[in-house]
């Protein structure tokens, strides 16, 4: 079983930059695909991103291409979502999940508001 506990959202003015962190328990983190999620107000969620278990291989949705960076960290069992150039259409409630590659993911925290101001 993992645990995941997002931190780090907050409000910011538009072109700032945050850094989300989420942190797992459990002994099995390295070997978890980690992604990021968002949900903004009646809207789907949608995928942000994602990093393989390595580290070696990251992935974006086009939409934050460019602006967000996913890195993680598996000696300290969390992953980072850096954002930066950030946009009022940022604005959500974000969500790191892990799961066992090539099968979905099965782990998801409580999620994060992230505000970016005009």
């Amino acid at each position: 079983q993992v645990q995941l506990v997002e931190s780090g959202g907050g409000l910011v003015q538009a072109g700032g930059s945050l850094r989300l962190s989420c942190a797992a328990s459990g002994r099995t983190f390295s070997s978890y695909v980690m992604g990021w999620f968002r949900q903004a107000p009646e809207k789907e969620r949608e995928f942000v991103a994602r990093i393989s278990s390595s580290g070696g291989s990251t992935y974006y949705a086009d939409s934050v291409k460019g602006r967000f960076t996913i890195s993680r960290d598996n000696a300290k069992k969390t992953v980072y979502l850096q954002m930066n150039s950030l946009k009022p259409e940022d604005t959500a409630v974000y969500y790191c999940a892990g799961g066992v590659p090539g099968k979905g993911y099965d782990y998801w925290g409580q999620g994060t508001q992230v505000t970016v101001s005009s």
